[in-house]
């Protein structure tokens, strides 16, 4: 595996060695040994998986402690923008993102430690995502972003999104009270 590190730490990409001839390919998608060598634990709990046509915005979500969860996510078909936010109070990139394509036929993978809102993009039909996650589930925690922040000043690539009702009313940066 090759892990790509970004400018707001802890965030990781992860190109796993693929393994291709004609009948298809083969890839490690997981080991604890090489992500903790990589800087990325977490007791793993939860596996998600959601469905997205092209053009479907979800996000940006987090929960809040002590309910909070470390993902790692990647697209299993398809093609997804999928985009972090920083929103631990005392970051020095407090409010940044990074945007990250996860593509099926590259098979990466993206670690977003706690204390960032999460969404994405799909950017093809029938584009399944899958979250693995160090947390449960649980409603009472549920905390967001507004996706379309002009503050964030993120570019999901996409004209006329489908963004369901809950992720329409979510609070601004401005407005967020950070629980991290």
């Amino acid at each position: 595996m090759e892990f790509k590190y970004f400018d707001i730490p802890g965030v990781v990409e992860i190109l796993p060695r693929v393994f291709g001839d004609a009948r298809g390919a083969f890839f490690e998608s997981f080991s604890t040994q090489k992500m903790e060598a990589a800087g990325i634990t977490g007791n793993w709990v939860q596996d998600n998986q959601s469905r997205s046509d092209r053009g479907v915005v979800r996000g940006l979500h987090f929960q809040k402690p002590p309910y909070a969860q470390a993902k790692l996510v990647r697209v299993a078909a398809g093609r997804a923008l999928d985009v972090i936010v920083d929103i631990r109070r005392d970051s020095p990139t407090y409010g940044q993102h990074v945007s990250v394509v996860l593509d099926s036929e590259r098979f990466n993978m993206l670690y977003v430690p706690e204390g960032f809102a999460h969404g994405f993009t799909a950017l093809e039909d029938n584009t399944l995502f899958l979250y693995k996650c160090t947390n449960y589930y649980a409603p009472q925690a549920e905390g967001g972003l507004l996706w379309n922040d002009s503050a964030l000043a993120i570019d999901w690539g996409v004209q006329t999104p489908t963004i369901s009702a809950k992720d329409q009313i979510l609070p601004t940066l401005a407005e967020l009270e950070s629980p991290f």
